[in-house]
């Protein structure tokens, strides 16, 4: 079994309302086209997301839902799911509650879009924007572009024994065990050098608040296959 280990920084997290540059130009224009305003695409760019906002309260807000559902995840869920989390979603966080995660960051997005179309109508879920860096302090080690799941581990350290995530996943957080439902708990994750990361996640994993300091350690473990003879 081989070990490496790092140490964590978490230089800048914020609570924010959206993800900044979700929605592109082209998701505008296509859902002004959806909600049936006409020649979105001869639109001034700039105007956009107004536009759309305006277009949206055009319809009832359960309809809304619906076709901002069908948008995103047709291809995930039922026209019988749909309908259902357009009910759900004017009074629950289904971007935090819905079993799937891999879907939260989806339906989050839409959430966000609604709460401010409707002024507040849909419930204001939030989501948590991490800047850190990731270093290898083994001299021997170099420096390796992490996954998600390997990142929440590394987070664990650092992390209140209330956060959620160790709560919910405390074998994988904590021990060498596959973690697939880190890849729909961290939503954006990039780095250009390996070592500095951007993370979005929701609030409701990871919040400020969740963190003991902003500086620790913390050891990723390797388990190699022995080869059979």
């Amino acid at each position: 079994m081989s070990k490496t280990n790092y140490k964590i920084q978490i230089k800048k997290i914020d609570t924010v309302e959206e993800i900044p540059g979700y929605w592109t130009m082209e998701d505008y224009v296509s859902l002004l086209e959806k909600f049936a305003y006409p020649d979105a695409g001869a639109a001034d760019k700039d105007s956009l997301e107004e536009l759309l906002l305006m277009a949206i309260t055009d319809f009832e807000e359960r309809e809304a839902a619906v076709i901002l559902l069908d948008y995103l995840l047709a291809d995930d869920l039922s026209e019988g799911q749909i309908q259902q989390l357009s009910n759900e979603m004017l009074s629950d966080k289904v971007c935090e509650e819905y079993p799937v995660i891999e879907l939260h960051s989806r339906l989050y997005a839409i959430n966000q879009l609604l709460y401010k179309a409707y002024n507040g109508k849909f419930p204001n879920a939030k989501a948590t924007l991490i800047e850190c860096s990731f270093e290898v302090t083994d001299q021997a080690e170099a420096p390796v572009k992490l996954t998600k799941e390997s990142a929440l581990k590394l987070f664990s350290t650092g992390l209140s024994d209330r956060n959620i995530i160790k709560r919910l996943f405390d074998a994988p957080m904590n021990q060498n065990a596959a973690f697939p439902e880190a890849e729909g708990i961290l939503w954006d994750f990039e780095s250009s050098d390996g070592i500095n990361y951007t993370i979005s996640t929701s609030e409701n994993w990871i919040k400020k608040d969740d963190f003991l300091n902003f500086e620790f350690e913390g050891a990723l473990e390797e388990v190699k296959e022995e080869v059979g003879h």
